[in-house]
């Protein structure tokens, strides 16, 4: 039987939630090209990967991300936390831009790169809030459901 479709959500967080789709899809996009260069300077020097293939590989999860908050509203409480886990997976990288003094993107300064460093909790909790993946997640609990 078909799910229905959630409504825990108002309108305001599924428009937001439409929102950062579309702009995940965009980075994802930029990834895999115009952005490519800029991208591959915020790849941690200790991490043991080739930073080309970790650009190339975050672009199609933010492709696969957005894509998914935009196009599965009946699985966008998951799909919320498994953005908010991946903008926590890429924190790294802004630590490594601001730390090494890469420039990119327009962050040709330690304060810029410092202030970018302050935006990754507010697009997690976007990710979570948008999605209603956290009051879905404690109302679980009080039914003793899995509302994944």
């Amino acid at each position: 039987m078909p799910s229905q479709p959630d409504t825990t959500t108002t309108p305001v967080q599924n428009a937001a939630r439409v929102a950062l789709g579309v702009a995940l899809a965009a980075s994802g996009v930029s990834h895999l090209t115009v952005g490519r260069e800029a991208f591959k300077g915020q790849v941690p020097a200790w991490l043991p990967l080739d930073p080309e293939t970790v650009v190339l590989q975050s672009g199609i999860v933010e492709i696969a991300l957005g894509s998914a908050l935009v196009l599965s509203p009946r699985q966008k409480a998951l799909v919320g936390r498994l953005t908010a886990a991946f903008f926590v997976a890429v924190f790294p990288g802004n630590l490594a831009q601001w730390r090494s003094r890469s420039n990119a993107f327009g962050l040709d300064t330690d304060s810029k790169r410092f202030a970018r460093l302050l935006f990754q909790p507010p697009f997690i909790a976007w990710a979570i809030w948008s999605t209603g993946a956290c009051a879905r997640k404690l109302r679980s609990r009080g039914t003793g459901t899995a509302n994944l």
